[in-house]
């Protein structure tokens, strides 16, 4: 296969998850919010910086719903916005038409220019319709992929750059979390810290996963732990890490040879599982994100080394 369309499923999958996880995390931010006692300045501003977006805003600005609205969900030029990442989504599709099924096209091509239709006023009273529109675009896609692709490298890249990007987009959710606690640390293990947590279960859509593991009971170190760390899970980052080793592995035998990112994809696997909840919180929540972050990109260097992407 040509290194060009492996590039382009690879990233096809990841500007769609992307999408998907910015609406994610929007939805994030409009639970805590709303939260008694919340300070929406600092609930907005922490969206803003996990996604890179801050230098947008002046150091000690307001950051209002309607900022969030116009720079991550309307603003084409913005590289981390809903609507630029499913512009990019559909072009990378195109460039690879004949590497999709129909279904798996129709699922980029369907409402593709919906939001151009939006001005910010409009798009935030009807913004949870289209966070659900964006997801069910995504899980849309994901279905017909999963349904109807055939398993040979071409499923295999796209799988690869759902699970690297997965992995990132859960870990900046649990940093939202850090950030906002950061102006007022008293309320750690109060009513609206424990609200802020499921709130970030809620958003992977994980909180009825996450009852059948653990039963009604609710701890940041449980969630942090099935967040991270369960490999049953699909939105987990361990899980995630293994889909990686996994379709990497799969990639390798069909080149024939092993490079770089093989070999550190299997060390990240081994590395989080060794792990607890409580090393987690003992090296710091906010640190250990940070370093699985840049983990995570230094894989998506070695991978694009590996296939010759670019």
């Amino acid at each position: 296969m040509l290194s060009r369309t492996a590039e382009n499923l690879f990233w096809l999958a990841r500007y769609l998850e992307r999408a998907e996880a910015t609406a994610r995390l929007i939805t994030m931010g409009q639970r805590m919010a709303i939260l008694p006692g919340a300070h929406h300045r600092e609930e907005w501003k922490s969206i803003m910086r996990v996604t890179g977006c801050q230098h947008l805003f002046e150091k000690d600005a307001v950051v209002r719903e309607s900022d969030v609205v116009e720079h991550l969900v309307l603003n084409a030029e913005n590289p981390v916005s809903i609507r630029s990442c499913l512009i990019k989504a559909r072009a990378n599709g195109k460039s690879v038409r004949t590497a999709l099924t129909q279904d798996m096209w129709e699922a980029l091509n369907e409402g593709w220019r919906n939001l151009e239709s939006y001005d910010v006023g409009q798009a935030r009273a009807q913004l949870a319709t289209i966070l659900d529109w964006v997801k069910q675009r995504a899980m849309t896609f994901r279905g017909a992929t999963e349904g109807g692709h055939l398993r040979d490298e071409r499923h295999d890249f796209i799988r690869v750059g759902e699970a690297l990007e997965r992995a990132q987009s859960v870990l900046r959710l649990l940093d939202v979390k850090y950030y906002v606690l950061l102006p007022e640390t008293d309320v750690v293990g109060g009513n609206r810290d424990h609200y802020q947590w499921t709130s970030v279960l809620y958003a992977l859509s994980g909180n009825r996963a996450y009852h059948h593991v653990y039963g009604g009971v609710y701890s940041p170190w449980q969630i942090t732990d099935f967040l991270m760390l369960n490999r049953r899970f699909p939105r987990s980052v361990l899980y995630c890490y293994d889909q990686l080793a996994y379709r990497l592995g799969r990639l390798a035998q069909w080149h024939g040879q092993r490079r770089e990112c093989h070999e550190t994809a299997e060390a990240m696997v081994n590395g989080l599982a060794a792990k607890t909840s409580g090393d987690i919180f003992r090296h710091g929540l906010h640190e250990t994100v940070q370093r699985t972050l840049a983990d995570c990109n230094r894989l998506g260097v070695e991978i694009a080394e590996a296939y010759h992407f670019g």
